[in-house]
Formats: C-alpha cells, sequence, structure tokens
C-alpha cells in the first residue's frame, strides 16, 4: 500500500521526522526518503536478521537515518530524542522475510526450529511456551489469538507431542495439527496449521499487547498536527487500531446531560482521516497477493490542546 501511505502522511515541513516503527526490509523508508529529501528517519525493528537487509537497502540515504534495535512499545514508553516525529507508521505483522528466509519457523512448511520469536535474544520460544503451558491455556491462546474452532484438540496433539520429544521443528508442528483436526477440515483454502501458528506467533511476541501499548505512547509523542498511520493484516490487530482512533477522535459515546451540554461531545484528541480503513487497489493485490488482506488507518493529532 505504498502509494496509499504517501498519500495521506505527507511531511508538514521539509526536515520532518518519520519514525518507522515497523522497518522490515526498509521499503516504506525507502519511498519516504527519495520523494522528500529533506526527511529524516529513525527506523525500528526488534528483529536484528531484518534490520540488516534494511541496512544494505538504505545505505544510499545513511546519513537520514537513524536504526535503532527496540520493540516500538517500548521505544515510544520511554521516547529517546528531543525532536519529536511529525509523522509515525506502523505496519503490522509478519514479512515476507521472516516466512521465506529468517530461519525462525514461522512457516509451517520448513524444517526449522519451532521459534517464532522476533527477537531471539529474549523471552520464551514457541516449543518452550508449549512445554511451559497446560493443555487448557495453550487450548484458550490458540481460541483466542488464532480464532481456531478446533483449539482444543490442537492443544492436546501439540502438548502431547512436545513431552514425547516429537517436536523440534516448524513442519513437525504442522504435522501434529493436520492430523489433530477432523479429515473435512484439511481439504479448506487454509492449512490447518495457519490459524494455530498465528496465535503461537503472536503469544512468544505479545504482539496484540505491544500494538496497545505502542499506539498510546506513539501519539503522546507526535507533534501537534502529525499524522499516524497503521497498516493491520488481520481482524485481532485492526480491531484495537480501529478502537483507538476512535477514541481519539471522539469516537466515543457520552449520554446527554442538560445540567452539562458542554460535556455532551466527547473531546478530541485527534482527527481521523480514513472514516472507512483504506484497502489495496485490485492492481496491487495481483502483484502482491497478501496485501488483499491490508487495512490502513490514519489519524492526524490536533494542532490545538483540546478540541
Amino acid at each position: 500500500m505504498a502509494e496509499e501511505v504517501l498519500q495521506f502522511l505527507v511531511p508538514p515541513r521539509a526536515d520532518s521526522l518519520l519514525i518507522d516503527s515497523t522497518t522490515g526490509e526498509g521499503g516504506h523508508t525507502s519511498l519516504f526518503l527519495q520523494r522528500y529529501p529533506q526527511l529524516s528517519v529513525v527506523a525500528l525493528d526488534a528483529d536484528s536478521r531484518i534490520q540488516e537487509k534494511a541496512k544494505e537497502r538504505l545505505a544510499p540515504f545513511a546519513q537520514r537515518i537513524r536504526f535503532v534495535r527496540a520493540w516500538f512499545d517500548d521505544f515510544y514508553t520511554a521516547y529517546p530524542y528531543e525532536k519529536s516525529p511529525d509523522l509515525i507508521l506502523f505496519d503490522l505483522g509478519i514479512s515476507v522475510f521472516h516466512y521465506e528466509r529468517s530461519g525462525g519457523g514461522f512457516s509451517f512448511s520448513k524444517e526449522e526450529p519451532l521459534d517464532m520469536r522476533l527477537n531471539a535474544d529474549e523471552g520464551d520460544s514457541v516449543i518452550e511456551l508449549i512445554s511451559k503451558s497446560g493443555e487448557k491455556e495453550l487450548a484458550d491462546l490458540i481460541f483466542r489469538y488464532g480464532e481456531e474452532r478446533y483449539s482444543r484438540s490442537i492443544a492436546a496433539a501439540l502438548s502431547a507431542a512436545v513431552r514425547a520429544g516429537k517436536i523440534t521443528e516448524a513442519r513437525e508442528a504442522a504435522d501434529v495439527i493436520y492430523h489433530a483436526v477432523p479429515p473435512a477440515y484439511r481439504q479448506g483454502h487454509l492449512h490447518p496449521a495457519t490459524k494455530t501458528f498465528q496465535a503461537l506467533r503472536i503469544a512468544v511476541n505479545d504482539e496484540l499487547g505491544r500494538i496497545e501499548r505502542a499506539l498510546e505512547a506513539a501519539f503522546s509523542v507526535l507533534n501537534p498536527g502529525g499524522v499516524l498511520g497503521v497498516i493491520s493484516f488481520h481482524s485481532l490487530e485492526d480491531r484495537i487500531v480501529k478502537q483507538f482512533m476512535k477514541a481519539k477522535s471522539g469516537g466515543g459515546r457520552r449520554s446527554y446531560n442538560k445540567y452539562r451540554p458542554e460535556q455532551t461531545r466527547p473531546q478530541t484528541e485527534g482527527i481521523l482521516l480514513t472514516e472507512k480503513p483504506v484497502t489495496a487497489s485490485p492492481e496491487e493485490i495481483r502483484e502482491n497477493p497478501p496485501s488483499r488482506s491490508a487495512k490502513l488507518r490514519v489519524i492526524r493529532k490536533n494542532d490545538d490542546e483540546v478540541r
């Protein structure tokens, strides 16, 4: 959604600062730096593997980029710079790099360690999460983060296989899941392991919790008049983004008080620039099929303190 992002996130001044909260391989940052010759960028990512790819790609713009390896919620909560950003972008989810070249076990078709941590230096891997979780706890996790209706049978099968030492790799886990669901479910357009792998990845990286914390903290450091944009790829992410922007733009309900009518309209901190999420064009979907799930939501922070 490159053109859509560039359309909404326009620097208000020549020397504006953009924070790319999820730099990945540097696609969005590259486009911004090419279009705006005086723009500077702070490029965040928690994954050192993909950040090295971004550094190579963005080497021609090295004088205008500062790379930071950090979780975005930690970064914004303890924002370290005097200069505040005019633009903040979040491109949530997992990149093609992680599925195809990271070696982190994100793809259920690969013989890679069942890890899925974006920062491999901290926290539990997926295999450790399964080992430490009770069967009910694991089932609840898979249902909550993967919306998987066969979460109980899948959790039972994964727990038993890990205890027996039968799973160390992603492909082995996918095979266990495949045989834990009814035969008819295996014939769907999605592999039976898709939702479970999503749930496990979200859990080990605390993805939803980080998004909630980061959005509030990022909005607080954004310059007045600045713009925050978020691209999400599944309903759990989008729900958090939608609710956050609705609250900031005064979309919450407040009952009428005839004695204090000035309180009837909620105070707003921003203006929603996308009443409905922006989605990828048919042309982009043809060229990049995963973009069919992308939703862009954008909010501008008020210039005034209260409106």
